[in-house]
């Protein structure tokens, strides 16, 4: 099965965003143990209340984001938002919450796969590459936030995601 898997870039781009990334959606409180469980389902509760109800002002082009924030070193457990993109917040349907991923600087690590059903396998590897070797080796630290970024790229043949770790210099 490994054959599948890309290889790990080994150096990101560095990006200091310009502006917030706005976006609407639901949260879970997870750790390392849970999170492939509470990904699954909070993935199946998410697409079930967009299937039900409308988000107003969403982004064009689409894009929706996973985004992991607040770790905490000592339970090694999170907050894990999923979400749509939106181009303000003023509109969320009743049962999101709105978000605002700052507009700080982040270490881009592009994830691609031959199949979506090794998405959370790539992710894993890909975390685990940053957070035990690249981040030691690298002259920045992480904030304990970061989030996956789909867009059309992330859909069809041979999709692709970029992951942004938050950063700060040592």
């Amino acid at each position: 099965m490994f054959f599948f898997l890309s290889k790990i870039e080994k150096q990101p781009k560095i990006v200091t965003l310009k502006n917030t990334i706005k976006f609407c959606g639901i949260s879970i409180k997870t750790d390392v143990k849970k999170i492939y469980k509470d990904a699954s389902r909070l993935g199946k509760e998410y697409t079930n209340f967009k299937n039900l109800n409308k988000i107003p002002n969403l982004k064009e082009p689409w894009a929706f984001v996973a985004y992991s924030k607040d770790f905490d070193e000592e339970t090694k457990s999170w907050e894990y938002i999923m979400g749509d993109v939106v181009n303000n917040l003023d509109s969320i349907p009743e049962g999101l919450n709105s978000y605002e991923i700052p507009a700080k600087t982040y270490a881009i690590f592009p994830i691609k796969t031959k199949f979506k059903f090794l998405w959370g396998l790539e992710i894993a590897r890909t975390k685990k590459y940053i957070f035990s070797s690249w981040l030691q080796n690298s002259n920045y630290k992480s904030t304990g936030c970061d989030f996956e970024y789909h867009d059309e790229r992330s859909i069809g043949k041979n999709p692709s995601i970029d992951l942004y770790v938050e950063i700060e210099k040592k």
